[in-house]
């Protein structure tokens, strides 16, 4: 099955899909950009479940309820810190992708939407981010049988134009 993509500019907290990810700190308690607007759009609720969770790694993902969000389930995914590239950051920041998609399609979502993971305060140049986004999603949607929508969803239109760029290569 060929995969469905999407890339918009949109809020990520009012999407009609199954799952988000919520690009998260390692506490998974909330934060700043896309973390605490996931948190203040889903409820009090969300943090309440967060706290059960123990944390994350960075690179891996838990998935929690969407509870006030449109979306049915959050997926919390703590992607790198950008130093120079040289200290592990893409295979992290590929795990990140790649464990969300697993965790999300393993409840059942049929459509999934990404935030730009690690761009914000973390400092991953926007383009490198893209390249290892849409590598590491198309990488684990081979795998699947049946193959969730995939939306990327960007904070603007330079990061939109990015990943549709680089989605039109093979």
């Amino acid at each position: 099955m060929v995969p469905r993509w999407n890339v918009i500019v949109a809020d990520i907290t009012t999407l009609s899909v199954d799952a988000i990810v919520n690009a998260a700190n390692t506490t998974l308690l909330g934060g700043g950009g896309v973390d605490g607007a996931i948190h203040r759009a889903a409820g009090p609720e969300l943090l309440a479940e967060c706290r059960t969770l123990g944390g994350c790694a960075t690179g891996d993902a838990k998935i929690t309820r969407g509870y006030r969000l449109p979306a049915k389930w959050v997926v919390h995914t703590p992607g790198p810190v950008y130093r120079d590239g040289k200290r592990g950051e893409p295979e992290l920041l590929a795990s990140c992708y790649r464990r969300s998609l697993a965790l999300a399609v393993e409840k059942g979502a049929k459509s999934i939407a990404f935030p730009c993971i690690s761009t914000g305060v973390y400092g991953y140049p926007a383009e490198k981010a893209a390249e290892i986004a849409v590598s590491a999603v198309r990488e684990a949607l081979a795998g699947l049988p049946e193959t969730p929508e995939v939306v990327f969803c960007c904070f603007s239109q330079k990061s939109a134009e990015i990943y549709e760029n680089i989605l039109k290569k093979p």
